[in-house]
C-alpha cells in the first residue's frame, strides 16, 4: 500500500513538473511573440509538433496571423507610396515640362549659340529632362497592369534567365518540375532584376534554393508559399542600408533610379506573394532575397 502511494505521489509529481515546465515554454513563446511585434518583425514561426490539438490550434493561428500582419503591413506601405507617387509625378511633370521645352529652344536660338549662357541652359535643359525621365520611370510602380496567373515551370524560367547571364556562375537546388501560381512575364522581370543586381554589386556567382512551405500547421483556406531564396557573393549590403532597400528613390549606385527593388517587391505582391531581404544569407553568399511565391503542384 504504501509502494502504491508512493508510486502515485511520484505520477503526480512528474505530472505537476511538466505542466509547470509546459507553461514556462508557454510564456517565453508569448514573450517572443510580444517582442517580435514591437521590432515589427511578424516573420516569427512557432513550432506546433506533437502538441494538444487545441494549443496547436492556437499556435497555428498565431503563425497566421502574423503572416497576414506582414503582407498587410508590406501592402499598406506599397499603398502609400503609390499615393504619394501620383501627387509627386503630376505636380512634378507639370514644373519640368515647361523648362525643358523652353530650354531646348533657346539653345536653338541663333544668340545663345556660342553665347556664354549657352552652357548654363544645356545645364538646365539636361537637368530638367533627367527629372522627368526619372519621374516618368518611376510611374511604372502605380501602373502595373493586373497580373494574369497561370502555371508557371519554375526550372524552365530559371533556365531561361541562367542562360541570359551567363558571365556569372549559377548555382541551383530547386526540385525538379516545380511549378508555380504566377503571372509569368512578372515573376520573369523580378528575377532578371534581382540577377542585374547582383552583376552590378561585381557578383561572380549566384545561388538559389527553394524550399516549400510545410503543410502541417496550415489552415485549409491557406495558399501554400515557395520560398525561394536568391543569393549572390557581391558587395554586401550595409546594415545601415538593410531597411531602406524597398524604399522608391533609395539608392546606393550613382546612376541609379532607386525603383528596381521597390517595383520588384510590388509586382510580387500583386501574385500574392512577397519579396525581402533574407535574415540570413545562404552559404557563400554576402546577400540573399527571399521571393514567397503561390505554390500550385509538382507534376
Amino acid at each position: 500500500m504504501l509502494l502504491l502511494l508512493i508510486i502515485a505521489l511520484i505520477v503526480v509529481a512528474s505530472v505537476v513538473l511538466l505542466w509547470l515546465r509546459h507553461q514556462r515554454v508557454l510564456r517565453q513563446r508569448a514573450w517572443l511573440i510580444s517582442e517580435a511585434i514591437r521590432n515589427r518583425d511578424f516573420s516569427f514561426r512557432l513550432p506546433t509538433k506533437g502538441l494538444p490539438s487545441g494549443e496547436r490550434a492556437m499556435q497555428e493561428t498565431l503563425n497566421e496571423l502574423g503572416n497576414t500582419i506582414r503582407q498587410q503591413v508590406n501592402q499598406n506601405e506599397v499603398e502609400s507610396w503609390e499615393q504619394l507617387t501620383r501627387v509627386l509625378t503630376h505636380e512634378i511633370m507639370n514644373a519640368t515640362a515647361p523648362i525643358t521645352s523652353i530650354s531646348q529652344s533657346l539653345l536653338k536660338h541663333p544668340d545663345i549659340n556660342g553665347s556664354d549662357m549657352e552652357d548654363g541652359i544645356k545645364a538646365i535643359y539636361d537637368t530638367s529632362r533627367h527629372l522627368s525621365e526619372f519621374v516618368s520611370n518611376y510611374r511604372k510602380m502605380s501602373e502595373l497592369e493586373q497580373p494574369v496567373l497561370g502555371q508557371v515551370d519554375l526550372n524552365a524560367m530559371l533556365d531561361e534567365i541562367r542562360h541570359t547571364y551567363p558571365q556569372v556562375t549559377w548555382e541551383m537546388n530547386v526540385p525538379s518540375r516545380m511549378q508555380v501560381w504566377a503571372d509569368a512575364g512578372m515573376l520573369r522581370q523580378v528575377l532578371m532584376n534581382l540577377t542585374k543586381n547582383a552583376l552590378e554589386a561585381n557578383a561572380q556567382k549566384i545561388v538559389i534554393e527553394a524550399t516549400l512551405e510545410d503543410a502541417e500547421g496550415l489552415s485549409h483556406d491557406r495558399t501554400r508559399l515557395l520560398s525561394l531564396y536568391f543569393g549572390n557573393d557581391g558587395t554586401p549590403i550595409p546594415a545601415e542600408n538593410r531597411k531602406s532597400l524597398f524604399v522608391p528613390f533609395f539608392t546606393t549606385k550613382r546612376s541609379g533610379s532607386g525603383i528596381g527593388l521597390s517595383l520588384s517587391r510590388r509586382m510580387m505582391i500583386q501574385q500574392g506573394g512577397m519579396l525581402e531581404l533574407a535574415d540570413r544569407p545562404l552559404l557563400g553568399c554576402h546577400v540573399t532575397f527571399l521571393l514567397s511565391i503561390p505554390y500550385s503542384k509538382q507534376t
